[in-house]
């Protein structure tokens, strides 16, 4: 590879890698107060969706970034509330609000634009241009939620949450107020995701634009066991089998035509085959989808 292709790959590496961060640190806040989030997913669907369709109605882009943040703030609280105080299955609920992301969504944005496949596409005006200012912005999350766990007595707590909410409570602390502040930080955090989607990355919403992100992010989050650097390492790697999944497609390798469908698997191929021979050494939160007795 000449230095430009090498330059070339390593931006994209960074572009692909944004939703990524974003996704798995939203999950991270969730899943170390005790929260497990298959809802990712969700979060990148519907912030998407909310940020591209603010600003093509009020033709302001910052009206879109709120609404793709209020948006993943409301799914956090809806998705908090029913895990924390319904108490039901985690994993269950998690997989629900994603196939109502997939289901409501199109209906949503008919009612709005008349069409259930994408919001109109928007000018250059109104979108951000510099996918750069995203991967800098989760460069800043690294720094700040290593600080959080380490230093804060927030960050502490919510540790604490995951292993051992009992230990929580003698100290008078509620663990499910505690997991419901958790659960929304980690859904704007993720909201971020989904606005860059629509917003820096595409020009509006296309249907089912996530493409399995919040998936990703999730085994990203379980393969950096639930860490920051690690945690941002991870998708960065799966970033790059994607940008390589990109540059493969319609080449010969070793003089073999491989279909782009095969190639276009690659990323998720990977991610079960890494998920496979970490799982058993990666510890998860004690607390993670259990209930407490109180």
């Amino acid at each position: 590879m000449s230095p430009n292709e090498i330059y070339d790959f390593i931006l994209s590496v960074a572009r692909l890698g944004v939703p990524l961060i974003f996704a798995a640190y939203g999950g991270m806040l969730s899943e170390r107060s005790g929260v497990a989030n298959i809802a990712l997913e969700a979060y990148l669907l519907f912030s998407a969706f909310a940020a591209a369709a603010a600003t093509s109605i009020f033709a302001s882009l910052w009206m879109g970034v709120l609404f793709g943040l209020l948006a993943a703030a409301l799914v956090g609280v809806l998705f908090a509330v029913v895990c924390v105080y319904g108490r039901g299955d985690q994993v269950v609920i998690g997989m629900a609000f994603n196939l109502l992301a997939a289901g409501s969504i199109p209906i949503f944005n008919k009612a709005l634009f008349s069409i259930t496949g994408s919001t109109p596409a928007l000018p250059m005006q109104l979108r951000m241009t510099e996918p750069l200012i995203f991967f800098g912005l989760a460069l800043v999350f690294v720094l700040f939620l290593e600080f959080l766990f380490r230093k804060t007595k927030h960050g502490l707590r919510i540790t604490a949450c995951g292993e051992n909410p009992m230990a929580l409570m003698t100290q008078g602390v509620s663990y499910k107020k505690l997991r419901l502040r958790a659960v929304v930080e980690g859904s704007l955090i993720a909201g971020l995701g989904g606005i860059y989607l629509s917003l820096c990355q595409g020009s509006g919403y296309a249907r089912d634009m996530a493409a399995g992100r919040g998936f990703i992010a999730l085994a990203a989050l379980i393969l950096g066991a639930w860490r920051p650097l690690p945690t941002f390492l991870a998708c960065l790697f799966f970033a790059a089998t994607d940008a390589v999944q990109i540059q493969l497609q319609g080449k010969a390798i070793a003089g073999v035509l491989i279909p782009n469908s095969l190639i276009q698997i690659s990323p998720y191929v990977v991610t079960l085959i890494l998920l496979v021979f970490s799982s058993r050494r990666v510890l998860a939160p004690q607390a993670i989808n259990k209930q407490v007795s109180e």
